[in-house]
């Protein structure tokens, strides 16, 4: 028996390769399937099915494309619709891998179709049970996302996982191993746990959910402090129930060279300009309007968040990084880059193009500022949560996941001098890229965020009490 757990960090989301006497399977791949294939070429063993969990809300499963690639059918869990050709097991049905078994377990709850996957080795000994999105390291799959069009409410939904979690998995013996469809960081739940697989007896001791005193608790508990999802999961959860373009088609299109001129008249055009540098690089210098999301951080899920998919994109990389950018925008559903500046940057400087800029100052000299400047505004991008678990004296909290909408800056004026941070200096540095596209230019991006503002003596810090109880 061979498990290889693929962990994409800046998406928290793990897909399985199972692969006994020369036969394997995939559950919950990526659009970017070559890791898969080569793993399966490096081994000799022949991609027999691709299961999928559920229709992830938060990336672009690979299996249509998979499926292309190897022939194997895709298989989903009951109550499945598509709109292309998949097999819709029934609970308690059965695959061999090898000689390994692979049973359905109908697991509504977060979606009406979830499903886990039960393994069972040679002997047919419980293994391990793949969970997709509905039991986590220390937490369950968010029950709001699949309600909506239908008459079932989030509270419908969180009893059936309930009664998902006590019928199917409860009763599996304490040393099978959980593997989850997603880590630490993911919006697919409240509070996942830093580990990315566990074990049926540690979730019984550990997780919140599996130790809900009755049904009714449960629900209370999942329910309850759920934060609106990032808005692209729509989006996702659409394009992998409806089918979508090849990986290949996509990248044939983006990989193409613009030269500065040719970027110039698609920004005449209201093409978007995306910029994936490094945060402290971009700030040094940009394409004015140009949008900056660092391949560094968790990339394809702001993305998701700001970016509109009906639009057309053109990339500004750092040289060499043009096609991951490409695959890690396609991951959640950008289909439209045009191109990338041949190049890159540094062909835009030395063509004399004109450049923008963003000033960067450490939180020392923020606390300079404060007290000699009267229009001076402090803008915290952070979450509400994370504002409200401590802020600066009077700062304006503009969660960087609003700032698309332009009645978030209703209070912002053009003469007051904006201070911008989050907590470690990436998410204001896109925040600033925003704010400089809707003409705000006054500004300063704080270095180092809260972080290293919260360590000043002379930092006024507050709670907002009413939001963390």
């Amino acid at each position: 028996m061979f498990i290889k757990q693929f962990y994409t960090g800046c998406l928290s989301e793990a897909a399985y390769y199972i692969e006994h006497g020369g036969e394997a399977a995939i559950i919950d791949p990526l659009r970017d399937i070559d890791e898969y294939l080569q793993l399966a070429n490096e081994r000799k063993a022949t991609i027999k099915y691709i299961f999928e969990t559920h229709f992830h809300a938060d990336f672009v499963s690979g299996h249509l494309d998979l499926s292309k690639a190897t022939g194997a059918p895709i298989v989903y869990g009951p109550n499945t619709v598509t709109k292309f050709p998949v097999h819709v097991a029934k609970d308690g049905e059965q695959f061999k891998i090898g000689q390994l078994t692979i049973e359905v377990l109908h697991t509504p709850g977060h979606t009406l179709e979830s499903t886990c996957y039960l393994l069972k080795d040679a002997s047919g000994k419980d293994h391990c049970v793949f969970t997709g999105d509905t039991l986590f390291v220390g937490d369950v799959g968010r029950p709001d996302l699949a309600q909506k069009g239908t008459e079932i409410t989030m509270n419908d939904l969180a009893g059936m996982m309930y009664e998902s979690i006590h019928t199917k998995l409860f009763p599996l013996a304490d040393d099978v191993m959980i593997y989850p469809a997603h880590g630490p960081g993911s919006s697919c739940g409240k509070n996942l746990g830093p580990n990315t697989h566990s074990t049926i007896g540690e979730e019984k001791q550990l997780n919140y959910a599996m130790k809900a005193a009755s049904k009714e608790d449960f629900i209370k508990q999942v329910t309850e402090g759920i934060t609106a999802p990032p808005s692209y999961f729509p989006v996702n959860a659409q394009i992998n129930k409806e089918g979508y373009s090849s990986l290949d088609d996509v990248l044939s299109q983006g990989m193409t060279a613009l030269s500065v001129e040719e970027f110039k008249k698609l920004i005449d055009e209201n093409v978007i300009a995306l910029d994936t540098r490094r945060a402290d690089v971009f700030t040094q210098g940009f394409v004015p309007g140009s949008i900056f999301i660092g391949l560094e951080g968790r990339f394809a899920e702001w993305a998701g968040s700001l970016l509109p998919f009906d639009s057309p994109m053109i990339l500004v990389t750092e040289p060499g990084k043009e096609k991951e950018t490409i695959i890690r925008l396609a991951r959640v559903g950008f289909d439209k880059v045009k191109g990338y500046l041949a190049d890159g940057y540094e062909a835009w400087q030395n063509a004399g193009e004109p450049i923008d800029m963003i000033i960067d100052i450490e939180a020392d000299e923020l606390m300079m500022d404060i007290p000699h400047d009267n229009n001076l505004i402090v803008v915290d991008v952070r979450r509400e949560t994370e504002f409200a678990d401590g802020h600066l004296k009077n700062a304006v909290n503009i969660p960087l996941s609003e700032m698309t909408d332009p009645g978030s800056m209703a209070n912002i004026e053009e003469t007051q001098n904006l201070y911008v941070h989050c907590l470690g200096g990436y998410r204001s540095v896109i925040a600033s890229s925003l704010l400089k596209r809707q003409g705000i230019q006054n500004l300063r991006n704080i270095v180092g965020g809260w972080n290293k503002i919260k360590e000043q003596e002379k930092a006024e810090i507050v709670k907002e009490t009413s939001v963390l109880n």
